[in-house]
């Protein structure tokens, strides 16, 4: 990759920057000293005109400007990641909307991401943990060819970690959960039997997570009907 290119990918996120709104991203979590401000679709269209360039991506990633870090996402080549550039990515990780925007744009699409689950819920740091469930909640959606079976083994990485009451954590540990149980019939039961349980558990997050995930999941199973 030149080094112009880089530039020219930087020169246009620049050219869309919107110091405006920083402010009110911030109350949403969306943080980053170096943050520009863009919108998604503005950040999705920049992704189309760049097309997929790995060389490009983790150059953008390398910046640590949030924008930058998510066009990344957007122009990997999922088949090129290596598991040290994986995880590389997570560790520097430090606000949820990359860590998501990654796991939905690069991550699902590499055949090293259902390995990466299980390894990345383990870490102690936020951001790392949230990418684990992030990821699985996003493979739950998107690996349509992976057997159910892998989803219910994932049940007990979820109850392990619903005791972790920071924001960030909980929140994609609870999106895991529904979307494991929102991926077929199969998986529902099973699904809202975790949920039922964790209502009972002397965490609050884990509370919290119970009755999120099982509200969600009876709507589901009452439409089904």
């Amino acid at each position: 990759m030149s080094a112009a290119r880089l530039d020219e990918a930087l020169a246009r996120l620049q050219a869309a920057a919107r110091p405006d709104q920083l402010a009110a991203m911030a109350r949403f979590g969306l943080t980053g000293d170096t943050r520009l401000g863009l919108a998604v679709p503005t950040l999705r269209a920049l992704g189309r005109e760049f097309r997929r360039d790995h060389p490009l991506a983790l150059a953008l990633w390398d910046t640590g400007i949030p924008d930058a870090q998510i066009l990344a996402s957007l122009v990997a080549e999922p088949a090129r990641f290596t598991v040290a550039q994986m995880d590389q990515w997570v560790a520097g990780l430090r606000a949820w909307d990359v860590c998501d925007q990654a796991c939905l744009n690069a991550f699902v699409k590499s055949p090293l991401a259902w390995a990466a689950i299980p390894r990345w819920a383990a870490r102690e740091a936020a951001f790392e943990r949230r990418a684990g469930f992030s990821l699985l909640a996003v493979a739950a959606v998107h690996q349509k060819s992976r057997p159910d079976e892998d989803f219910l083994a994932m049940l007990p990485l979820i109850e392990a970690a619903s005791g972790d009451d920071r924001n960030f954590v909980k929140k994609a540990v609870n999106w895991s959960l529904r979307q494991i149980g929102k991926r077929s019939p199969m998986l529902r039961e099973p699904a809202l039997t975790l949920a039922e349980k964790l209502c009972l558990q002397e965490p609050r997050s884990a509370r919290w997570i119970g009755h999120d995930a099982r509200r969600e999941l009876l709507r589901v199973a009452q439409a089904a009907k």
